[in-house]
Formats: structure tokens, sequence, C-alpha cells
């Protein structure tokens, strides 16, 4: 039988599939069911079938890997742990001997030859500007879960740590900068729910001296807004076979609790609250925060450390540039959650932009109090402006100094 690149496969009128590593006529229920699945899943990206070679195209460790995670989570079980092609056809990863996208991408070699869009970029910068000046910089691609560790040994190594003295001990302890676990959910929860297949999306990793961006393509489910994602919800998964193989491999619940597991870990670390933003189009940024202390120590793996270390010593131990009244208004307005310029007026009881606020908008940003939500597009109507932990940390400044004064 020739090999075609989309089922069904017909030879002399006669219609075959693929079913235990043999060749078979296929039943009218069969024939019936593919047809069926071409008419109702046509837009489910990771149904579709795949142009990997199931046999050649395969990563035997991935399979390995997925297989003794599931046994020991007891999450599945596989009567045969030598059949690839049942092993993921049980996981719906292949269907009728071939191997669709969701299984590419989980377990070929190199999806990224065939999806280049599930490469993922990281880049660990030398200040808390987005320009040409970083430390690190790194280029993912392979089997799904291999990135994701990747990705999460990048931010591990290029991530300061916190220096503390517990009470009776003299000795300094270090722990990491952002819960580890809260950086491993965060990084899951971006791979689950990406736009897989939007060649023009991905996910990007950002590390700042005072805060991690983890950015993925895809929008917020139906359903799921910024303000139930931090109160909990239901469960809503955007590639649900992806998911179910994150699941058996113990890395993820179905549950829909990581945004407040992201959150608790942070509250219990004593650092500032996590902050999700999402624009129509433009998929979901996560973003860690630093704490506002001095004592951090810099990461000591990664290249050129005595510069990276400069940075981190730099931009924790800058002195806080005064604002004037009209300045801590606006970082005020913008304290509990993002605000437009719209909306910033109205607070202010302006009616027009007028130059002194424009001044003012221009300079909290270009001191870094303040940042855009969209960066890569500042004329957007939908821009909105969010108050940085360093922002956040001034105010706080000016408040004690306030109640001082009226003491």
């Amino acid at each position: 039988m020739p090999a075609g690149k989309d089922i069904p496969y017909a030879f002399q009128d006669q219609i075959y599939i693929q079913k235990d590593a043999h060749v078979h006529k296929a039943d009218i229920e069969t024939v019936r069911d593919m047809v069926l699945r071409r008419q109702i899943e046509p837009e489910r990206w990771e149904r579709r079938f795949s142009t990997a070679d199931i046999e050649t195209d395969i990563s035997t460790n991935e399979i390995i890997a997925a297989l003794k995670a599931a046994d020991s989570n007891s999450r599945m079980q596989f009567n045969d742990h030598d059949d690839i092609t049942a092993i993921l056809q049980n996981m719906s990863m292949a269907k009728y001997g071939r191997l669709t996208n969701g299984g590419d991408v989980l377990f070929a070699s190199t999806p990224e030859l065939r999806h280049p869009q599930v490469r993922v970029r990281a880049v660990c910068f030398a200040n808390n500007k987005t320009d040409s000046t970083y430390q690190d910089e790194k280029s993912f691609a392979g089997p799904l879960v291999s990135v994701l560790e990747e990705a999460y040994r990048f931010i591990v190594r290029n991530t300061p740590s916190l220096a503390h003295f517990k009470k009776g001990s003299l000795e300094r302890q270090n722990e990491p900068l952002y819960p580890e676990d809260a950086i491993r959910e965060g990084l899951v929860n971006a791979f689950a729910h990406r736009d897989y297949a939007d060649y023009k999306g991905g996910i990007t990793i950002h590390i700042y001296p005072q805060r991690l961006e983890i950015w993925n393509s895809g929008n917020l489910p139906e359903g799921v807004t910024l303000e139930n994602l931090t109160k909990g919800h239901l469960s809503v998964l955007r590639n649900p076979d992806i998911s179910h193989v994150l699941y058996l491999r113990g890395m993820m619940e179905k549950a829909g609790r990581g945004s407040l597991l992201i959150q608790d870990l942070c509250k219990e670390q004593k650092i500032p609250a996590p902050k999700w933003t999402s624009e129509p189009n433009m998929g979901v940024t996560l973003t860690f925060y630093a704490p506002n202390t001095l004592n951090i120590t810099p990461p000591t793996t990664t290249n050129n450390n005595e510069a990276h270390a400069e940075a981190h010593v730099e931009a924790h131990a800058e002195a806080h540039e005064p604002i004037t009244n009209i300045e801590e208004k606006i970082l005020e307005a913008c304290r509990d959650s993002p605000k437009s310029s719209p909306e910033l007026l109205q607070i202010l009881g302006y009616k027009t932009r007028t130059g002194n606020f424009k001044k003012a908008l221009s300079r909290l940003m270009a001191i870094n109090y303040l940042k855009m939500t969209l960066p890569k597009k500042p004329k957007s109507p939908n821009q909105k402006y969010w108050i940085t932990p360093k922002g956040l940390s001034v105010l706080s400044k000016k408040s004690k100094q306030f109640t001082k004064q009226n003491k």
C-alpha cells in the first residue's frame, strides 16, 4: 500500500488502516468515524493528523518517561508497554496508525521542523528595560516536556536568590527569589494553554532584575477572566489532549487551581502577588515581582557573572527619584490595577490630555515607576499602565514620611 499524507488510505477501491503494527481493511464503522472526524473537528489543531512518521520520528525516551510517570502516579494503565502505536493511541496522541499534531509536539524528536511555533525563546536582561543588553539568551526546541524542563532550568540559573538570617543563627540562608513550584506551575500552564495552531505564536520568557515574565500566545479560554483567574476557576482546557499527557506525567492537575497555587506560594514566601495580563489576540502574560530588598544574591552560573552581579546590585540599590503631586496621583490610581489614559484623566479630574499629564506619564515610565501593558504598541487604544515594584516602593516611602511628619 502506498504511503499517504492523510487518512483514509485507499488502494484498488479498498480503504485500509494501520492497527497493531499491521495493515487491515477498514470496516464501515471505522470509515464512518473517519469521515465524521473530518466534519466535526476541523478546528481542533491537536487532533489533526501530523505529517510526522510514527515509526521514525518518535522519541523513545519520551515514551518511556511518560509510561513510567503514568504508572508511578497510577493515573493510567497500559496493557502493552512495547507497542508504541498502541500506547500513543491510548493517550489520544494517534489514531488509525497516524500521529496527531498533539502527539507530534509531545513525543516527536524534532517537532519544530513541522511546527516552528513550538520553539521557546528565553532572555535574561541585564537591567529592567527591554533592550539589546542581555546576560543570557536561548531558544529551545524538541519534545514538549523536555523543552519545558530546559526553560525551567534557564529561569532557575538566571534568577538571583534571597539572602536572609534565620533567628538564632549566624549562617546566611539563601532561597530562590521566586518560589520554584510557582514558576513550574506557571510554565506548565503556559505550555498547556498556548495557541499551538498559530504559526506566529509561541512562548517567551523574559527575566529582569526585578521581575520575571512568562508569555504564551493563547488567549484566556472562554469563560475565564482575569478576575476569576485570581480567585480560582473551573478547569477550561484549550488543548485537552496535551493537558491530559501533562496530567499523566504528574505535571498538572485538572482542578483549575493552578493560579491559586501560584498566588499562595508567592504569599508564603512574602513576595509581591503575581499578576496576569491579557489583551484580545495578544496572549497571556504571567509576571512575578521581586521584593524590594537589597539582600539579593546574583546567580553564579551564568556567563559574565561579574557584570550580571553589578547589574543586580545597581538595580536594587538605586535611590528613589522624587515625584510631583500629579505623578503621585497617577501612581496611586494604578496601585490596584492597570489604568488607561481616559481612566487616569477621569480620576485626576482632567477633561483632556494636558501637557502636565503627558509629561508626568512619560517621566514615570522613564524612571521605571510605571510600565505599559502593551509596550510594543504604545498608541494602542487598549493601552494601559501598571505600577512597577519600584513605583510601589516610592509610594510606600512617601506614606511613611507623611505618617512620621503627622505624629
